[in-house]
């Protein structure tokens, strides 16, 4: 692989810990062009700038607002939920960065949301 693949998959490992490797794998299994890109582009590019003012906590429950107000990306909330938790987010921290959209995206939304991170709470015996 590339160097700039080489730094977007240590990126994505320290983001979501071991089911890194199994997500990049499950995405792939159907398109290995946008595996790539995801690991490159998304964790190399993105999440990995070095010269970022944003620390790693920081960025993900920035993500986590964007998910949550986008509102139909619950299988990539998920993620980022478990990734913000990875970089150092409390079960607090993330139950009110999603709390704190209901003002930009409505209840419907936040309500998935936070019954997505509740998922993740559970998995990860936090709940």
């Amino acid at each position: 692989m590339s160097e700039r693949y080489d730094k977007g998959i240590r990126v994505m490992r320290e983001h979501l810990g071991p089911d890194a490797d199994t997500y990049v794998e499950a995405i792939r299994e159907v398109s290995p062009l946008f595996a790539k890109v995801n690991v490159e582009f998304a964790f190399g590019d993105i999440y990995g700038n070095k010269g970022h003012v944003l620390d790693s906590k920081t960025q993900e429950l920035v993500t986590l607002s964007a998910l949550t107000v986008m509102g139909n990306a619950l299988p990539q909330l998920k993620l980022h939920v478990s990734c913000a938790l990875n970089e150092g987010a409390s079960k607090d921290e993330i139950v009110e960065t999603i709390t704190q959209m209901i003002a930009y995206c409505g209840f419907p939304a936040a309500t998935n949301a936070i019954m997505a991170a509740k998922e993740v709470f559970r998995e990860k015996g936090l709940l």
